[in-house]
């Protein structure tokens, strides 16, 4: 379930910049992006509250996913049939496909919980090795599109220059369509998850409207505030680093030109992810020893070096080896901050609002922050840079290191004005009561049936 899930995504999220260019919608990029963060600040609670009370999580799981599909295929046929299609038809098809996926990324999760719970696993232990098939499903889909092509009406597979590859097509659809459509049937063979009757909440209860009382203690409004401020890095190299990566094959170098960086732009961006999965490994031992003050820190350092990285290195030797440490780093910068982040919220926050408090940190960040840094990153791109020919063109380091330049001035204000000195007692104390098999403080997230999370 988790393979496909994110299979889903991989198929065009990284690479779809390629394709809007192409199709003359290279300026409309950024709102691509953008509405991903729009629908993810109302469409998975309103799908939550349908898991919670109306139909079973794996069932919505699996009707999501074929409403996605289906509109998803529409796009690959209006690709077909139009080399230019209508934006606002493209537009508006593209969004009501990402409004029925985005709730998928937290009913996954829920159906997951649900089933191991079932079966008397312990999701603390046994969810991580199968939320990594997610990430691999992920890779696995951008190496397909990365090196499918059609070439002449036949399906092949390369590694060079191709203007028939799927990255650069509307073909990247018509797969994550098919996938969609796939693990909808794959729901049909899960196990039940039986809707839980809950006590009846005020309405700002069931919509999480109460979490923002967070905001009254400062450190948190801090927190969720700077939560914002770097939520607006998230999707920035997700919509340009495949047009950027692609530019160089316009370069008058043959060198450049036919290097394997500006041909495989999908595929070298596919290292963020395996740097991400295995980053994760290394939080609890960062938490432990620094506490989130220097977790989240790190974070924000790793995107001034994701965007700096980008905006020095090349596709030549020595400089595509700056490309690839500005994968590497991703996994730090994503990691660090999404995960951590979470785990302090949940530390922080009240049992009784601890879901409501989950969904108040993916709001700031992927709603609200990947929303406006995404719109804002278009703006800076479309200044600087131009499509020709199907490329994206122009002053790339410049727009890099503006980006590295904002990372940079956020993380030196988090460092001045963030302080949180009790955390790293907090989390010794703890790992000390899971390991005395108690959990006074509710630190310790078992897989909360609440799908909003």
């Amino acid at each position: 379930m988790n393979f496909l899930e994110f299979a889903v995504w991989g198929a065009y999220l990284t690479c779809m910049g390629n394709y809007l260019g192409r199709a003359g919608m290279g300026e409309e990029i950024a709102w691509f992006y953008a509405i991903q963060g729009i629908v993810s600040i109302f469409m998975p609670t309103i799908m939550g509250i349908v898991a919670d009370k109306l139909i079973q999580p794996q069932k919505l799981l699996g009707l999501c996913h074929l409403m996605a599909g289906l509109v998803m295929l529409g796009l690959f046929y209006i690709g077909m049939n139009h080399e230019t299609p209508d934006k606002t038809t493209f537009i508006a098809i593209y969004t009501l496909s990402v409004a029925f996926f985005m709730p998928t990324l937290a009913l996954s999760n829920t159906t997951a919980f649900t089933i191991l719970k079932k079966h008397g696993l312990d999701t603390v232990k046994d969810f991580p090795p199968i939320r990594v098939l997610g990430t691999v499903g992920f890779i696995a889909t951008m190496w397909f599109v990365n090196c499918a092509a059609i070439d002449d009406g036949n399906f092949t597979f390369t590694f060079g220059d191709n203007a028939g590859k799927f990255q650069y097509t509307y073909m990247q659809f018509f797969v994550s369509g098919i996938l969609s459509i796939l693990l909808f049937l794959y729901c049909l063979t899960l196990p039940r998850c039986i809707i839980e009757k809950k006590p009846k909440q005020k309405l700002s209860e069931t919509l999480g409207l109460n979490a923002f009382r967070l905001f009254k203690d400062k450190k948190m409004a801090l927190f969720f505030i700077f939560s914002m401020l770097l939520g607006m890095s998230l999707q920035i190299t997700n919509g340009y680093a495949g047009p950027f990566l692609t530019s160089f094959k316009s370069s008058t170098i043959p060198e450049i030109a036919n290097s394997f960086a500006a041909n495989n732009a999908t595929m070298l961006v596919s290292i963020s992810q395996v740097s991400e999965a295995l980053c994760i490994l290394l939080i609890p031992f960062f938490l432990k020893r620094y506490g989130i003050k220097v977790v989240m820190f790190l974070a924000m350092s790793a995107w001034v070096l994701r965007f700096g990285l980008f905006g020095v290195g090349s596709p030549d030797m020595p400089g595509v080896i700056l490309f690839f440490l500005s994968c590497i780093v991703y996994g730090v910068a994503f990691d660090f901050f999404n995960v951590s982040g979470g785990l302090y919220v949940d530390q922080k926050s009240d049992p009784s609002i601890k879901a409501s408090a989950q969904g108040l940190f993916m709001l700031m960040t992927n709603g609200l922050g990947a929303t406006i840094g995404t719109l804002s990153a278009g703006a800076v791109v479309n200044h600087f840079c131009h499509w020709e020919n199907g490329v994206l063109v122009g002053d790339w380091t410049s727009t890099w290191l503006i980006f590295a330049a904002y990372a940079l001035v956020v993380a030196l204000l988090f460092w001045i004005l963030f302080h949180d000195k009790e955390t790293k007692s907090d989390i010794t104390k703890s790992e000390a009561s899971e390991a005395d098999g108690n959990d006074p403080e509710g630190f310790i997230q078992t897989g909360n049936s609440d799908s909003r999370l």
